[in-house]
């Protein structure tokens, strides 16, 4: 996502040149290391494995096509926007119900920029709370708002490429291998 790049590079900031940087690095195949700040939800633990996803509604639009994304013994992350709540539970119980969550390494929660509820239909749960329902029966470790999606610290990923992800009292590292 380009939501990062300011029109006129002379007044970025230091998180929009970070963000920018990250891109052109991942595309010259640059070791990457990103930091997350811990947060209560995360479920710590240290592990490497290939990293695959993103956008969650994409994610469940490509389920069972060709370019379906095979999570087994995978680091998952995902991150979505302009979405209610029940639908990002409703995406999330599709990955569940695929087995998708089943097998992974770890899982990686970016940025969800919800919808707010209509007045009265409120759904009830937070992004973190619909997340740990449907791996609650898992053993794997989870961090919780890493910087990347739809936001603006959106730090480029490198897909398909092995990481180091330990998530740990003090915060998360993801570190490309």
């Amino acid at each position: 996502m380009c939501n990062s790049f300011p029109d006129d590079w002379t007044k970025a900031d230091s998180t929009q040149i970070e963000t920018i940087l990250s891109i052109k690095n991942a595309l010259i195949g640059e070791k990457m290391t990103y930091n997350a700040p811990f947060s209560p939800s995360n479920r710590l633990g240290k592990l490497e494995g290939i990293l695959v996803g993103g956008n969650l509604s994409i994610m469940e639009t490509l389920a069972g096509s060709n370019s379906d994304v095979d999570t087994q013994n995978k680091i998952l992350f995902i991150e979505d926007t302009g979405e209610y709540l029940y639908s990002i539970d409703r995406m999330l119980w599709n990955l569940k119900r695929s087995g998708k969550l089943k097998k992974l390494k770890g899982l990686i929660v970016g940025g969800f920029k919800v919808k707010p509820d209509d007045a009265g239909e409120e759904f009830g749960k937070t992004i973190s709370e619909i997340v740990l329902e449907k791996v609650a029966e898992y053993n794997y470790p989870i961090a919780f708002d890493f910087p990347v999606g739809h936001q603006r610290n959106n730090f480029a990923l490198q897909c398909g490429v092995k990481h180091l992800l330990n998530v740990t009292e003090n915060g998360t590292i993801l570190r490309s291998l």
